[in-house]
């Protein structure tokens, strides 16, 4: 490592990821090239397609919730990197391995891949010392995954970016009578086809980007679909999905709704989201809890204000990721680099308790905090002019709203539709 240049570890080679160290690469100058640790044997994250499910042949579990016939439910115009786009030609809704693909060729453009040190498993990372009598940096211990056991080996770094997800620890609600069921029980991250359904009465639980989309690649072979939810009934689904309220208990073959009416159920898939998991971080020692919404508090959904040079990439919801890493990786690095000046410790408490509270008075639930949603674009904003750097391209929100609105008239033909960026300003439809 050059003398003086910061080194800075990236927790996970998927797109939020690459996306960090694509820029520590581009910034020589302040910073030593990234190691990128990356527990499974290629880059790209949850893209990354699968036929297994729930473990692979070593008992590690699968990362990814990629299933074989999956689209984008937003178009390549708005979720391309900002300095990288899609290939023109391809349509605005894409296949999975599209994605893929693409992020392959940014890391590629990008000189990554010789950075990342694949199939190894971060198993700490906890607030180094190097003799000194207060923390400095972070001591970050990892080993190779493979079916021999191997050392454990420690690694000092002045700065952590964790970049691993969060779509993959299920969230399995507490559904009472859920573990009596005696049909087909699984949560849709394991969900890949849907011939296994075919002929089954199918009660899908939640009616999120997951639930509805299952809901209908199961319509076809599926002798029976259920939408099982609590908001109104979602626009553009066939009259032959049933949209039934939220389950009050399930039995062995049947499930009860909260209005008492009773379904048989031959297979129940639970589209309920996902957990926040950080296994190698020892929370309370950095000054951080869970929370109802995951993990907090966290300035400007990032950082522990009592740890500032440890980064959460892509915590938040409901969101155009691949601009939002993009924000949140420049601001992080401004930070590391003294352009952006935090201000104390108290002060980034105190922040993070008033973005809370704002979000309650706007009616928000607590666990809903990180559901960014119209939110994302003033944070992007506040990001890019407390960090100095370009804002996102005003045409990007306005995309994202059009197909936000067409996706609420009717869920099912939304994606017929193809969009193109004229420039930073203007967009059409093709």
């Amino acid at each position: 490592m050059a003398s003086g240049k910061l080194r800075v570890a990236v927790i996970g080679a998927g797109a939020a990821g690459l996306c960090a160290a694509r820029h520590l690469l581009a910034s020589p100058d302040v910073f030593a090239p990234p190691v990128v640790f990356e527990a499974s044997d290629r880059l790209g994250g949850t893209w990354v397609y699968t036929e297994e499910s729930g473990e692979d042949a070593e008992g590690w579990p699968i990362h990814s919730s990629m299933y074989h016939n999956l689209r984008t439910n937003l178009p390549k115009e708005v979720m391309a990197f900002p300095d990288f786009p899609f290939n023109p030609s391809l349509p605005s809704f894409l296949h999975h391995s599209d994605v893929l693909n693409y992020l392959e060729s940014y890391a590629e453009h990008s000189g990554i891949q010789d950075h990342v040190q694949f199939q190894w498993q971060v198993d700490k990372v906890r607030p180094g010392w190097k003799g000194t009598s207060s923390p400095s940096g972070w001591d970050v211990t990892a080993k190779p995954r493979g079916p021999e056991s191997a050392q454990h080996v420690t690694e000092h770094f002045d700065a952590v970016m964790v970049c691993t997800g969060h779509y993959a620890s299920p969230f399995v609600p507490a559904i009472p009578g859920l573990d009596s069921f005696q049909g087909l029980l699984l949560h849709s991250h394991n969900y890949r086809h849907p011939e296994p359904f075919a002929g089954l009465s199918v009660v899908l639980v939640g009616a999120g980007a997951s639930g509805v989309d299952l809901a209908l690649q199961l319509l076809p072979v599926a002798a029976r679909v259920v939408l099982s939810h609590q908001g109104s009934p979602v626009r553009g689904l066939p009259e032959e999905v049933v949209q039934v309220p939220p389950l009050s208990k399930v039995t062995q073959k049947a499930v009860v709704c909260r209005d008492g009416s009773a379904l048989l159920a031959e297979a129940l898939v639970l589209c309920t989201g996902y957990r926040y998991h950080f296994p190698f971080l020892a929370l309370a020692q950095l000054g951080l809890q869970e929370t109802d919404y995951g993990v907090g508090p966290l300035y400007r959904h990032l950082l522990p204000p009592q740890h500032p040079s440890l980064f959460f990439i892509g915590l938040c919801q409901q969101i155009c990721p691949f601009p939002h890493f993009h924000c949140q990786v420049l601001f992080a690095l401004a930070v590391l680099a003294g352009r952006c000046p935090l201000p104390s410790t108290a002060a980034m408490e105190a922040d993070a308790q008033a973005q809370l509270e704002q979000h309650r008075s706007r009616g928000g639930l607590a666990r809903h905090f990180l559901r960014l949603q119209a939110q994302q674009w003033s944070y992007a904003d506040e990001l890019a002019h407390q960090a100095d750097f370009p804002p996102l391209p005003p045409a990007i929100r306005e995309i994202y709203e059009a197909v936000r609105a067409s996706r609420a008239r009717d869920v099912a033909t939304y994606r017929d539709r193809n969009y193109q960026l004229q420039g930073p300003n203007t967009w059409s439809f093709v």
